[in-house]
Order: C-alpha cells, then structure tokens, then sequence
C-alpha cells in the first residue's frame, strides 16, 4: 500500500531568521531522501516538522496512504526517529525496552526480540541497563528501534554518529536490507550515511 508524503509551500521561521522557505516536496514509498546543508543549517528542524514535532510557520504537509489523508494527530503511528537528541530510557534494559517500544509499534513480521538484540551485537549485554551503554552501542539500539518498526516513514539524524568503522559499516548493510518499500529520510552531510539515495535536497537553497 502507497504511502506518500508531500509538502506545499513549506516554511520554518525562528523569530526573523528563515530556516528554509517555499519547500515543495513529494516522497512516496520506496523513496529515499537526503537533506545536506551545514551544521546549524536547519536539517534537523525541517525533519522535526515533517514528523509533526514542530509546527511550520507556513505552508503545508500532508501524510496519505492509499489516497487517504492522514490526520497530524496520527502521524507518529507512521512515523519512527533515531536522531542525537532523541534519548533512551537509561534505567531500561535492552530487553525491557524492546518490550516496552514495541507496545506502541508493531515489529517487522519475522523478527523476535531476540533476533533484534543479536542483530544488534548485544547479545551479551541485553541485561545490562542503557546507562552501562557506550555511546556507539546506544546508537546500534537507537537504530534498530527505527528500523526494526513496522512504520512506513524512518527519520535518521546523523545515523552513523558514535559509530566506528565496524559500526559504519554495519549501518550500511542494515539500511540496505530494511529501508524497501518504505520513505526513509536522512539529515547528514556524510555521503556513507545516504549515498543509497535517490533524492537529494541541500537546506541552503531554501533560506
């Protein structure tokens, strides 16, 4: 079933700095979109308001699936984040919190919580809490929650930040596998974390 994002007009003002302004855009599934643009460009404020987090100043978004337009309430239900200032419940365990997560959201269909952890590499670790976590091992799991839910939409901020070059790599294998027949959009200027794209856009044509 065809889900679609599209965006009219779309402009972000803080005060009387533009973010970006008059950004018309079309993604439907199996889309992959890269925003570049510098740090502080507004990358990651425009991945806020596609996923409903924040408001546009003006212009509009539309979420449909099938031609069926959907509410900006029920957004998030289509939608999942891994970004670097998305943080994880640090008291959890990995096991309590893909529990927990997956309450909410449905798991892809095949996968069991244990396939999850030992495709993350945590099997040795699923017990400890997230605050015992090094920074890359947090990343692997933010990842994996975003891409292991059964959404049509996966946001990735910057996925590969924390990563070494093992995690890197593991990235690339992972996204090539699970981003099909969904939208996936990603905020970087690292052309390994969206070099899979077919669309591009840089923020800064757009102030």
């Amino acid at each position: 079933m065809q889900f679609k994002i599209q965006l009219e007009e779309a402009s972000k003002r803080f005060q009387y700095e533009w973010i970006f302004k008059n950004l018309n855009l079309s993604l439907v599934s199996g889309d992959s979109l890269a925003v570049t643009g510098g740090n502080g460009s507004g990358k990651s404020t425009l991945l806020k308001c596609i996923s409903g987090s924040i408001p546009l100043t003006s212009g509009k978004i539309n979420y449909s699936k099938e031609n069926q337009e959907i509410p900006e309430s029920n957004w998030f239900s289509s939608l999942s984040i891994a970004a670097p200032y998305m943080e994880l419940p640090e008291e959890f365990t990995l096991i309590e919190l893909l529990n927990f997560h997956f309450k909410f959201k449905n798991c892809l269909s095949g996968l069991s919580i244990d396939q999850i952890i030992s495709i993350l590499y945590l099997d040795q670790h699923s017990e400890k809490q997230i605050s015992q976590y090094s920074s890359g091992m947090k990343q692997r799991v933010k990842l994996g929650i975003a891409l292991f839910s059964d959404v049509d939409l996966i946001f990735l901020d910057e996925p590969t930040s924390n990563l070494d070059k093992k995690g890197i790599q593991w990235y690339q294998d992972l996204i090539e596998k699970y981003r099909y027949n969904r939208i996936t959009l990603i905020c970087s200027n690292e052309p390994r974390e969206y070099e899979f794209c077919n669309q591009k856009i840089n923020i800064e044509d757009y102030k």
